[in-house]
């Protein structure tokens, strides 16, 4: 009986409250459930959007194709056989636009299709980290190797400095290029290391081959133990692993182009890639075939480290790597760059917009400062220690 009465009385207030809300809005009838949930849906679209067109990947979608061609050129790696398929590469910019009426923008959120929304994440973010956290890691180290051998051979009474001081001299220069807002921000700096590529390993391979071949050279396998040769059998795993490094920024470099349905961005994409492969091969074939032929299987990894003379080529082309590996470094930071600020805007709901999400200049100022300076630097400082 009170169970009736009370459901009686809630029924009472319900169209009471309805007829007092309609009155209240000059007779527009209240929102229906459907309605409410499709303003939500909007509104959480629309913030989205906005976030995305923040972040370091989707901010600027205005880029040339011949920015896809130096961006690749420049995220393959100095002074090592890039064997990267172009197969595997095709596939990637294929699956770009794969969905219609979506783009894939970054790797993990092809896993969160693939897998769910919380098992792709966990699937592919802690491998891409691990490919662009260590290679970013590799560049401190080689930009300070090279900074090393310039140094040594412009000022051979002051020689005795130790790599360490090298590498932080190299990852200051970071400290500053970290901060510019997107990929297109850094085209000429991965413009500028694709052309010094070209140049550093020309010079590498003809002063190579102005050399002649070593005395007592070997071809065969050097490894004199058992344990040498399984060490020297994951280092090759290693180098061919590594050699695939730049597949994992193709997606964030598509994100840069822009798509429609008549023309995807696809296209464009593939023709700077294909225009990448013909300049890597230049590059690099050349300095694999003559570095092997002269040394054997004594050539060094970076084959700069083993050549003295003609000393201003020399010299000159170290200076060159260390202009391609500020500009690698950035290619895969600007990645890590996105998913952590992806992660405190949408994960931490980092408190940076007013209540229509719309940035005052009073919010700009707090957003570019703890939301970008703040994470980079830290990264830039985490990845110049290890290295």
């Amino acid at each position: 009986m009170h169970y009736i009465q009370n459901q009686e009385a809630f029924e009472i207030c319900r169209r009471l409250s309805g007829k007092m809300y309609i009155q209240m809005t000059n007779r527009v009838p209240p929102p229906t459930p459907e309605q409410t949930s499709f303003d939500h849906r909007v509104e959480w679209l629309e913030r989205q959007k906005e976030i995305d067109d923040w972040l370091p990947i989707t901010s600027s979608r205005n880029a040339k194709w011949w920015y896809s061609a130096f961006h690749n050129v420049t995220a393959m790696g100095p002074g090592r056989d890039n064997n990267d398929t172009i197969m595997d590469n095709n596939t990637l910019t294929q699956m770009h636009e794969m969905v219609p009426g979506k783009r894939f923008h970054r790797y993990h959120e092809h896993g969160q299709f693939a897998f769910g929304e919380r098992f792709g994440l966990y699937i592919i973010v802690p491998q891409q980290i691990i490919v662009e956290v260590g290679v970013c890691i590799v560049y401190m180290v080689t930009g300070g190797q090279s900074l090393k051998k310039f140094h040594e051979l412009v000022c051979q009474d002051w020689s005795t400095i130790r790599l360490p001081v090298f590498i932080m001299i190299f990852a200051s220069s970071h400290f500053v290029l970290s901060h510019l807002p997107n990929f297109n921000s850094i085209s000429l700096i991965s413009l500028v290391a694709a052309v010094v590529s070209l140049s550093y390993s020309t010079i590498a391979w003809t002063a190579t081959a102005t050399k002649g071949v070593q005395e007592d050279v070997q071809y065969g396998d050097k490894a004199g133990t058992t344990a040498d040769t399984v060490l020297n059998f994951f280092t090759g795993l290693g180098g061919i692993a590594f050699s695939y490094a730049g597949h994992s920024v193709v997606l964030e470099i598509q994100a840069t182009l822009p798509s429609t349905t008549s023309n995807p961005s696809k296209d464009p994409m593939w023709k700077g890639v294909m225009v990448a492969y013909v300049a890597v091969a230049l590059c690099y074939f050349p300095l694999a075939l003559v570095g092997y032929g002269i040394f054997g299987n004594d050539v060094s990894d970076n084959i700069l480290i083993s050549l003295k003379t003609p000393v201003w080529a020399i010299t000159l082309a170290n200076l060159f790597v260390v202009m391609h590996v500020i500009g690698s470094y950035q290619i895969f930071a600007m990645p890590v760059f996105d998913m952590v600020e992806t992660f405190l805007v949408k994960k931490l709901n980092f408190n940076l917009f007013n209540s229509s999400f719309h940035r005052t200049e009073c919010m700009k100022f707090s957003f570019i400062d703890i939301v970008k300076l703040t994470p980079q630097m830290i990264y830039d400082l985490f990845c110049s220690f290890l290295a």
